[in-house]
């Protein structure tokens, strides 16, 4: 049966052809809009220190609280500004840097919490946010800091890469095991060690004694945080990005050429462009 197909008239057409103009500009300056998207996104976390240190708590702690559902954003798993160091690590992460521990018999969050209690030292750790003396920390984890921060530069590598070499996206097992393979080991190395610990701070027993002849109770460092995650976020943009390339490549050849066929293509044809290039 043949279908009955009425062209398109007035506010329809309109309505259509702005959606395809706006998803060709999108297909064209895609990366830009990413590289925006990441430096927003990894700005507004390192932002909020910066609030706090200027006496401007409200929109500081805005940031913070919009960032909360994203990340955990304990204090000894994060970065800190305006303070007496950069990070201040568990005792147990073994690093020269003063362990957060000499410092909770003075902050209010950590009154009558125990550390070997890790669930409500957790807790606290996410409620404070910093003091002149420790400075304030950022509203994202190192872990997160390194992603998102890497995806950022990731970014800006591959805009200026991309139109001069043919960038292959990075293949999905190796993916795994050079790129999600460092993070997941970090991180689920260090979750297993603390599930698998008594709150009262006695030895495990059962199964629970048996996860920590594998994995023994340890905190990982601000540096190895920081390093699994920004090796994650440059793995993750080798991955994606070449891929998201052919895709929006494809979108704008197809679309430019029906705006130019329509006349609505402005300034350039793709053709022009083409030839220019």
């Amino acid at each position: 049966m043949a279908t009955d197909k009425t062209p398109m008239t007035g506010r329809q057409r309109s309505l259509v052809i702005g959606i395809d103009r706006s998803v060709y500009w999108l297909s064209k300056h895609w990366l830009a809009v990413f590289n925006t998207i990441a430096i927003i996104y990894v700005g507004l976390p390192i932002l909020a220190p910066v609030l706090m240190n200027a006496g401007l708590e409200t929109p500081a702690r805005i940031i913070y609280r919009i960032y909360s559902p994203l990340c955990h954003q304990m204090s000894q798993r994060s970065f800190f500004l305006f303070g007496d160091q950069y990070a201040y690590p568990r005792e147990i992460a073994g690093t020269d840097l003063e362990p957060f521990e000499a410092y909770i018999g003075d902050i209010p969050e950590f009154s009558n919490v125990e550390p070997d209690n890790w669930p409500a030292f957790f807790t606290a750790a996410r409620r404070y946010l910093g003091d002149e003396q420790l400075g304030y920390k950022i509203a994202l984890c190192q872990r997160d800091i390194g992603i998102y921060l890497f995806v950022l530069v990731g970014g800006l590598i591959y805009a200026m890469l991309r139109n001069r070499i043919n960038i292959k996206p990075l293949p999905i097992l190796l993916f795994i095991v050079i790129g999600l393979g460092p993070i997941a080991l970090d991180g689920f190395s260090q979750l297993f060690s603390y599930w698998s610990t008594p709150l009262d701070g006695s030895a495990p027993t059962g199964i629970a004694a048996t996860i920590q002849n594998v994995l023994p109770l340890r905190e990982s460092t601000p540096l190895l945080r920081a390093f699994t995650g920004a090796w994650f976020g440059l793995a993750l943009v080798w991955l994606a990005y070449p891929h998201v390339n052919e895709s929006m490549k494809g979108t704008e050849s197809q679309l430019g050429t029906k705006l130019n066929r329509i006349g609505t293509q402005e300034p350039k044809s793709v053709q022009a462009e083409a030839e220019e290039d």
